[in-house]
C-alpha cells in the first residue's frame, strides 16, 4: 500500500497534568509496560503500513527515545521507516497552529516519498484498528477522504464528541458538528450517533489542495472543525464505522486525555475480564522492554502480624520486588518496590516508585522515580493529600515524577515504634 502514516503526537497534554510536566502525552505510560503511543504504532505495523512519521512538538526527548529503543525495526534500504520529525518552521516561523497545520508544515514529506494515501492518526488514543481494512473501504467507496467513526450512545456523546452526520443510503458524510448538545443520530439508529475517532485517510492530491487553501485563511487549521467541512462542500468524504480488532462485544476506544480516563482505563486492565484485550497473540502490542529479572514476591508470613509478599487482580511488571507488602488492584511498572507492611490498592506505580515500609497507599498515581518515606499514608485523608499533592475532584491523587514526598511520616513512625 502506498501509504504514509502522519501520527500527531504534539499536544501539550494539560488536562493530563503533572503526568505531562516532563512529558509529551504520548508518551505517558500505559499499562504497566507501554507507552501510549505504543498502540497506534501497533496498529500501523499489524496493518501493514510500513512508512510512519510521528509529529511531536513539546517534551519531546522521552517520547524520542522511547522511538528509539522499541521502535527502530524496519529496514532503510527496503524504504521503510519510522521516524520523528520535529517542527522545523519550513513554511513560516510559527509552531503547529492546528491539527491540519502540523501536516501541512510537513507535506514535503509527501512530495519526496509520493505516497497515494496520507493517513492522519492521533497518537494519544488508546485502541485497536485494521487500518488497511479502512484502506479497502475507502477504495470500494471512491473516497477522496475517509472518516473513522465509532458507535456512541446519543446521550454520552452529546457535548463530548466531534458527529458525523451521514446520508441516508450512503456513507457519506452531509454534516459535522463539534461537540454539538443534541447529535445528529445514525440513519435508522435513534439512539446512536456517528463519533470521530481522530483517524483520517485521504488521497495525497486532494488533501494538499485543501491544506494549502485553508493555509491563506484565518482558520483554527483543525481537520474536525476546517478540513473536513470543506471537503464535504467538492469531493466524496465518507464514514468508516469502526471493526475493532479488540474481539470484545462492546467496541473499545479510549481518549485518555484526563487524570480520570486515564486511571479507570488503567484500573479495567486488573479486571477478570477486561474490556481492553491485552493478551491477544493475533494483534500484538509492542513496546520496548528492559533487560530487567523478573518480578519476585517475598516474606509469606500468614500468622498474625507476620508480612505477606502478595498482589492480587493486578498487574506487576518485570523487575518488581513485592518484599512483604500487599498490592490489590493495581498496576505496576518495572522496577517497583514495595516494603514490608505496606498495602497499595487501586493504584498505578510507575518505573523505579519505591514504597516504604508500614505505607498506605490508595487511588493513588505515582509517577517514576518517587520513594514514598516508611509510614506515609496517600488517599486517606484528602485534605491532607491536597496540601501536598495534585488531587482530583474524584479523589485521585497524583505524585508527579521524581517529587520527594513530604518526611513528616517518617518521624510520625519513629515516635510509635520508640
Amino acid at each position: 500500500m502506498s501509504i504514509l502514516a502522519m501520527i500527531l503526537a504534539g499536544g501539550k497534554g494539560e488536562r493530563l497534568h503533572p503526568l505531562t510536566i516532563h512529558r509529551a502525552k504520548p508518551a505517558v505510560p500505559f499499562g504497566g509496560i507501554y507507552r501510549i503511543i505504543d498502540f497506534t504504532l501497533s496498529n500501523c505495523i499489524n496493518s501493514g503500513i510500513r512508512k510512519i512519521a510521528v509529529l511531536p512538538q513539546y517534551k519531546s526527548l522521552s517520547l524520542d527515545k522511547h522511538l528509539r529503543l522499541a521502535w527502530n525495526l524496519f529496514s532503510g534500504e527496503l524504504d521503510e521507516y519510522i521516524i520523528s520529525v520535529p517542527p522545523q518552521q519550513r513554511v513560516g516561523d510559527k509552531w503547529y497552529q492546528g491539527t491540519a497545520d502540523a501536516i501541512y508544515q510537513n507535506i514535503y514529506m509527501s512530495e519526496k516519498d509520493a505516497p497515494d494515501y496520507i493517513l492522519v492518526l492521533a497518537g494519544d488514543h488508546i485502541y485497536k484498528m485494521d487500518y488497511s481494512e479502512m484502506f479497502r473501504f475507502h477504495q470500494e467507496q471512491n473516497a477522496d477522504a475517509t472518516v473513522a467513526a465509532i458507535e456512541v450512545p446519543k446521550k454520552s456523546a452529546a457535548a463530548a464528541f466531534g458527529v458525523l452526520e451521514v446520508g441516508k443510503d450512503d456513507c457519506r458524510i452531509v454534516g459535522f458538528e463539534e461537540k454539538p448538545r443534541d447529535p445528529k443520530p445514525i440513519p435508522g439508529r435513534p439512539d446512536l450517533t456517528f463519533a470521530s475517532m481522530g483517524v483520517y485517510l485521504f488521497n495525497t492530491k486532494t488533501l494538499v489542495e485543501h491544506l494549502k487553501s485553508d493555509a491563506l485563511q484565518d482558520t483554527a487549521h483543525d481537520f474536525g472543525k476546517n478540513i473536513v467541512p470543506q471537503m464535504m462542500k467538492a469531493s466524496r468524504v465518507c464514514a468508516y464505522n469502526f471493526k475493532d480488532e479488540n474481539k470484545k462485544e462492546a467496541k473499545y476506544w479510549r481518549d485518555v486525555g484526563t487524570i480520570d480516563a486515564y486511571w479507570e482505563a488503567n484500573m479495567d486492565l486488573v479486571s477478570v475480564d477486561p474490556l481492553l484485550n491485552l493478551y491477544d497473540n493475533a494483534w500484538p502490542i509492542r513496546t520496548y522492554q528492559a533487560q530487567n529479572p523478573p518480578a519476585k514476591f517475598v516474606f509469606a508470613q500468614e500468622k498474625k502480624g507476620g508480612r505477606l509478599g502478595i498482589a492480587l487482580d493486578s498487574i506487576v511488571a518485570h523487575g518488581c520486588i513485592i518484599s512483604g507488602g500487599r498490592v490489590q488492584n493495581s498496576v505496576l511498572s518495572p522496577n517497583v518496590r514495595v516494603n514490608s507492611y505496606s498495602e497499595v490498592r487501586d493504584s498505578i506505580l510507575m518505573e523505579n516508585v519505591d514504597i516504604g515500609r508500614r505505607c498506605r497507599i490508595r487511588k493513588a498515581i505515582i509517577d517514576k522515580d518517587v520513594v514514598i518515606p516508611p509510614g506515609t499514608e496517600i488517599g486517606y485523608n484528602a485534605a491532607e493529600d491536597k496540601k501536598h499533592y495534585h488531587v482530583t475532584p474524584s479523589g485521585i491523587v497524583v505524585i508527579p515524577k521524581g517529587m520527594e514526598v513530604r518526611e513528616e511520616a517518617r518521624e510520625e513512625l519513629a515516635k510509635e515504634t520508640a
